[in-house]
């Protein structure tokens, strides 16, 4: 027989997954889901473990980098724009080729770690969805897994 304390740690001891849908407003976006992320992990209970966020898309991705200036995204959208122009005969024709590019060189995912019941992230570091296809209906999966 277990009581009311043991049932909420052993509830804490089990991942919990999350899907978040959201819309975008334009082709190419940065929202900073740093404090949508630390809310899950409030919600959750874990102290300590790890986040798992996952963009399930092929024209967006998950960035971690400064949140402190929002000049710095511009700086990323014309880094990006250099490496992967809008406007280049590419071979698949879709005419988003770009967007594919570069959501492959930010990356799909991110693990992160918990301590203390927060994300451990550098004084300016945040957690960014990247839009590069937009605007459109997008899901992130979310995994808070204790320790």
């Amino acid at each position: 027989m277990t009581d009311e304390r043991s049932r909420g740690v052993e509830q804490q001891r089990r991942p919990s997954a999350h899907l978040l849908r959201f819309e975008t407003r334009s082709r190419v976006e940065f929202k900073d889901i740093t404090g949508l992320l630390e809310k899950l992990i409030l919600e959750s209970g874990v102290a300590s473990g790890t986040l798992v966020v996952f963009a399930p898309h092929t024209t967006a991705g998950i960035l971690i980098n400064e949140n402190d200036d929002p000049h710095l995204q511009m700086d990323f959208d014309d880094f990006l724009k250099r490496l992967a122009p809008p406007d280049k005969d590419y071979h698949h024709s879709d005419g988003n080729c770009d967007a594919h590019l570069k959501a492959a060189l930010i990356g799909a995912s991110k693990t992160l770690l918990i301590e203390n019941g927060r994300l451990v992230l550098g004084r300016w570091q945040g957690v960014f969805f990247c839009e590069f296809d937009g605007p459109r209906r997008r899901e992130l999966r979310v995994k808070v897994i204790p320790d």
